[in-house]
């Protein structure tokens, strides 16, 4: 199994996929893959999320993982559906136990200085953070980073093929996560493919 730093360098996007008819997961997947962008995290948003993983797992190249990971309960059910990485919008005690005891390659989120604390006590260095925007922006994750040189950060919410340049700049960011090019209601997978391969691009 890998381990977070490795899937976080995969490549600079990880799209933050929301599935809601479960007959768009494959051509999502495939869409999003071909374009290069090979870590998929399918949030825990809806019914049909567990089954999307499942599906998607069986597109050759995929690294399928599972987000809005919140407790044990998601956390058993992810891993249950095949999920080889998780994903958290925030960090808990309890959840960070539970990862490190199933081993699994864990990206919790954090939005100050103690959230990135309490990751560092429990042997934690790369996290989300979340909600990117909302949460101050490239500044405030520059000045979040200053005292923790030994963390990596995905930052994740808010953040456009636009702006993803910028935060891929700063050398703590080992990747950003976007929604951008994974619409909810997926029609032309060309062009989903086309934008996946524009974003593999913003981190050359």
């Amino acid at each position: 199994m890998s381990n977070i730093e490795t899937i976080m360098r995969t490549a600079p996007v990880i799209p933050v996929i929301v599935i809601d008819n479960l007959e768009d997961a494959v051509p999502l997947a495939k869409a999003l893959v071909e374009g290069g962008l090979r870590v998929l995290e399918v949030t825990l948003r809806t019914p049909v999320a567990l089954d999307a993983i499942r599906a998607m797992k069986k597109v050759d190249g995929a690294i399928v993982g599972a987000g809005t990971v919140t407790n044990q309960q998601d956390l058993a059910a992810a891993l249950e559906a095949g999920s080889e990485f998780i994903v958290s919008p925030g960090l808990t005690e309890t959840l960070g136990r539970a990862a490190a005891r199933e081993n699994v390659p864990f990206l919790p989120g954090i939005a100050n200085a103690g959230d990135i604390m309490r990751g560092l006590d429990l042997g934690l260095t790369h996290f989300k953070f979340f909600p990117a925007m909302a949460a101050g922006g490239l500044p405030a994750l520059k000045a979040l980073a200053a005292p923790f040189g030994q963390c990596r950060f995905c930052p994740t919410g808010g953040i456009t093929e636009a702006t993803a340049p910028e935060w891929l700049a700063f050398d703590p960011v080992l990747c950003v996560g976007g929604s951008w090019v994974a619409p909810r209601k997926p029609e032309d997978f060309a062009a989903i493919r086309a934008s996946a391969l524009a974003a593999a691009e913003l981190g050359a």
